[in-house]
């Protein structure tokens, strides 16, 4: 088996001293012939505090349309309740100073948890982007070398054919040859 600075300048065209950490773990990962593609989604989650979990669930309900629908559903109670079924004894009434400050707060607590969820989301895509990258260079060792082994029995195989085909030309030169004259 080849030296493994010499897979390295073969594969990558640098030495393994040159060499980053992920393309080493992609070699030894391809030596011992280990698999290195993961769920990549299990692993993130994996790694996520309950603060993490919380607001990416948060941003998730948030971002819908049943929590926009259901809103909506509340805010028409809200009126109806304060202007038309309370209408003595409304306990928020017409201009809704209660209900909006309510939606103000509503709103300066939700932003910073959607704004949260969406740079763990870009965090998990670029880990993700890193994982396929790996499984993609993998990949690429692996054809190459496969490359390498089918061109070596290639090689091999004409290099096998020409000794034959010298031997068969020696012995047919033997039959056409003319009889020694004496």
């Amino acid at each position: 088996m080849p030296h493994f600075n010499d897979i390295s300048k073969q594969l990558f065209g640098k030495p393994l001293s040159e060499l980053g950490e992920i393309e080493r773990r992609i070699l030894a990962h391809a030596r011992d012939r280990r698999a290195i593609a993961t769920d990549s989604h299990a692993t993130f989650a994996a790694g996520l505090s309950f603060g993490e979990r919380l607001a990416d669930n948060i941003a998730r309900i948030g971002g819908s349309w049943s929590f926009i629908i259901g809103f909506c559903g509340f805010l028409v109670c809200w009126v109806l309740l304060n202007t038309v079924l309370l209408a003595a004894g409304a306990f928020d009434p017409y201009p809704y100073i209660f209900l909006n400050l309510m939606l103000s707060m509503l709103a300066a607590l939700q932003a910073p948890v959607i704004m949260m969820s969406q740079n763990r989301q870009a965090e998990r895509d670029r880990f993700a982007a890193s994982k396929d990258y790996e499984v993609n260079l993998k990949s690429e060792v692996e054809l190459i070398a496969l490359h390498h082994k089918v061109d070596d029995v290639l090689l091999r195989e004409i290099s096998e054919l020409r000794a034959d085909l010298a031997a068969l030309n020696r012995q047919l030169e033997r039959y056409r040859a003319p009889p020694a004259q004496e």
